[in-house]
């Protein structure tokens, strides 16, 4: 697969076409908005050129990289691709609708993926024609930095597709992993507690956002807690991942997205991309004092309040690791996947079955079991498998 087409060309679309370009293919770029496309190439360039200063790539090889990426105006100049994936607003009507007009453009042998983050695989192909030539390919953002992509196979895909794409993302310098079509796939839907518990736990005014994420950063060793992970993606966008998740788990309450998020992206309160989320941006100032504190907090070590933040940090990690215990219960992936998912996607120190066994299972167990006598909730109901494991720590 060497000539690669990338539909939408927002921040996702025009990494994956750096991605591709990278590993020597042929990248046709479109956008139904054209001047979006030049903005995304204008970036793409000042990227490139970053990168030969600090001497990452030959001047030589920056060219290359930007010549093989070939702006389309129309959807129709796609035709002669091998592969196409569609990188675009996170909406399964527009994206169904594009993937139906797609079809009348490409061939027959041309594979078609959606880069989506949470819908169901099965149900976007279920109106094409050919459905087994669809399959999901999520990459993680910035997508020439992050190196997971998850493979997604849907009822309809043809069987071998995913371990052909598998090797292609070998082939690209990515590291891949198979995932089942469920709601959020392995990364979205084993994380989603990394999130919610935390704003719970801000809800309810047990902590404040930054005391949860210095719990998180300093017990945990995360690189960033989970409200300034929450600023960086976007709050708009987790909360919009929450909520499919939980309609497609018809409403499991682990899944219950927050008020408290719901409040911040109805005000605009977006995070870094629109200057304030729950932490400040809005001028180079705050955003220096904010660097400062989080690189003196992770030299001291110390924390305000011990018993606070190992509170915090028992009850997200125990939500983290029945999450992936109940992943594997379910066979969404295997186990060296559900690690490698965890630590490539989203930066976990170390993978959470492993994390589980380090801490022991038995202590959360514990942990959950108290959860749930104090808030009544299946939200803290254990995994089945769980038990299974305390008995083999």
């Amino acid at each position: 697969m060497n000539k690669i087409g990338i539909i939408g060309s927002g921040t996702m679309g025009i990494g994956i076409a750096q991605v591709a370009s990278t590993a020597g293919c042929e990248v046709f770029l479109y956008d139904a908005n054209p001047a979006q496309t030049e903005k995304a190439l204008a970036g793409l360039k000042q990227t490139l050129d970053k990168l030969v200063a600090k001497l990452k790539i030959s001047v030589e090889k920056s060219d290359q990289i930007f010549k093989q990426i070939k702006p389309c105006n129309q959807l129709s100049e796609l035709k002669n691709c091998d592969f196409v994936i569609e990188a675009i607003i996170e909406n399964k009507e527009i994206k169904t609708k594009l993937f139906g007009e797609l079809e009348e453009v490409v061939s027959d042998y041309c594979v078609i993926a959606s880069n989506t983050s949470s819908i169901s695989i099965t149900s976007l192909s279920a109106e094409l024609k050919n459905p087994s030539r669809f399959i999901g390919i999520h990459f993680f953002n910035p997508a020439p930095l992050m190196p997971l992509v998850e493979v997604i196979p849907g009822l309809l895909t043809e069987k071998t597709l995913a371990k052909k794409l598998y090797s292609l993302m070998e082939n690209w310098g990515k590291t891949p992993v198979i995932a089942k079509d469920v709601p959020g796939f392995i990364v979205n839907r084993i994380a989603r507690p990394f999130y919610g518990e935390a704003l719970r736990i801000a809800e309810e005014n047990i902590a404040t956002p930054e005391q949860i994420d210095d719990a998180m950063r300093t017990l945990g060793n995360f690189r960033m807690g989970p409200f300034e992970l929450m600023d960086l993606i976007g709050i708009d966008i987790n909360f919009a991942v929450t909520k499919t998740v939980y309609a497609d788990y018809f409403y499991d309450p682990k899944y219950k997205p927050s008020l408290l998020q719901q409040r911040m992206a109805e005000a605009k309160l977006l995070g870094r991309k629109t200057g304030k989320g729950f932490y400040d941006y809005s001028t180079e100032k705050s955003q220096e004092s904010r660097a400062k504190s989080q690189v003196e907090g992770a030299k001291s070590q110390e924390v305000e309040d011990p018993e606070l933040y190992e509170s915090i940090f028992n009850r997200i990690i125990s939500m983290l690791i029945n999450e992936a215990v109940e992943a594997k219960r379910l066979g969404i992936a295997n186990d060296e996947d559900i690690e490698l998912a965890m630590q490539k996607g989203v930066n976990y120190p170390k993978g959470l079955l492993q994390w589980g066994f380090d801490i022991g299972y038995g202590k959360i167990s514990e942990t959950l079991q108290k959860l749930y006598e104090e808030y009544q909730e299946e939200r803290y109901r254990q995994s089945p498998l769980l038990r299974k494991l305390i008995m083999k720590n």
